[in-house]
């Protein structure tokens, strides 16, 4: 791990104030900078990393960003994920490359991104370390992670019934994740509606609720009892901003998610270095963990308690409630 200051640096020399030369070139020379970003998953199907290049020329910076050319290489990098067990090599995976058409529009271009892409199955008991080479220049950029391990979920369990009593608080508790630092959760809400013209026409829908924006463990060693509490008001509150008043159809709550998203130390480094500050100090270090390049390379998890029902007091709650009687439920 390493922080990288960006300092901009203002340098007046004395001998410009009395030289003949009336040009100064702002421009210094451009240099070869790779910046990779890849976050790894076991329980993903394909694993993808994004590998572009600095870019530099006279002129808007922001103008070279809409062009893919400024960022993207123009060879085939060799992009490859080595799994080890300690000092063990296990297996190398190649990515090849893929474009996907789906980033919105932003400062960099779009809506084609070039990604570099591999479907190998992940084993949490390994290490990985991602290998590039620029096959040109013979540049070797690495980086390296472990994964973050499944762990246990005491409450809420699968196939129980949840009540979210008005004025009360839910309690939230599991065990730490090994290689885990960050937590998150949300509440997937799912209810179906039925055309009040149409009975037979039915849809299957859903909303999140965001009940855990971010709870740290003091360690990534895994095995720490953790715990958090959500309002159950902040449910009602939810259903009532996310869903429009629409008497042409009739709601019927079904079940709930759990969705536990843990992020491994080094993801969650990088998310409070780069969240905007709050005091008057505004430069920040930014974060890489890239070996003779810049950007993140680390892991997250998901764990997912399903089959929740909702007790018959709160579907006779939301119906009722202020803020939700007017949903249709």
């Amino acid at each position: 791990m390493r922080f990288l200051k960006i300092l901009v640096l203002l340098l007046i020399p004395g001998f410009i104030l009395h030289s003949c030369k009336k040009e100064l070139n702002l421009n210094a020379e451009w240099k070869d900078v790779t910046i990779v970003y890849g976050v790894m998953n076991q329980l993903d199907s394909v694993h993808y990393i994004k590998v572009t290049k600095a870019f530099l020329g006279p002129g808007n910076a922001l103008q070279y960003a809409q062009i893919s050319d400024s960022s993207n290489y123009p060879m085939k990098l060799n992009v490859t994920l080595e799994a080890w067990s300690g000092s063990t090599l296990i297996g190398s995976y190649l990515f090849d490359t893929t474009t996907i058409a789906e980033k919105d529009s932003g400062t960099f271009y779009f809506p084609n991104q070039l990604l570099y892409i591999n479907d190998s199955v992940l084993n949490p008991e390994y290490d990985y370390k991602l290998v590039i080479v620029n096959p040109e220049t013979q540049n070797l950029i690495t980086a390296q992670t472990s994964l973050v391990q499944p762990f246990y979920v005491e409450k809420p369990f699968a196939f129980q019934a949840i009540s979210y009593d008005p004025g009360k608080n839910s309690k939230l508790e599991w065990t730490s994740a090994a290689g885990g630092k960050r937590y998150q959760v949300i509440v997937r809400f799912f209810y179906q509606e039925t055309s009040v013209v149409d009975p037979s026409h039915t849809e299957e829908k859903y909303l999140d609720w965001l009940i855990l924006p971010s709870k740290l463990s003091k360690l990534d060693v895994g095995g720490e009892m953790m715990e958090a509490f959500y309002s159950n008001d902040a449910f009602y509150a939810t259903l009532a901003s996310k869903l429009d008043v629409n008497p042409d159809v009739v709601r019927v709550a079904r079940r709930l998610q759990y969705f536990f998203i843990v992020a491994a130390n080094e993801l969650n480094t990088y998310i409070e270095v780069t969240q905007p500050s709050n005091s008057i100090v505004q430069e920040k270090p930014s974060y890489s963990n890239i070996e003779n390049g810049i950007g993140l390379f680390s892991s997250r998890f998901l764990q997912v308690i399903d089959s929740i029902q909702l007790s018959q007091r709160t579907k006779d709650e939301i119906a009722n409630n202020p803020l939700t009687s007017d949903l249709g439920f």
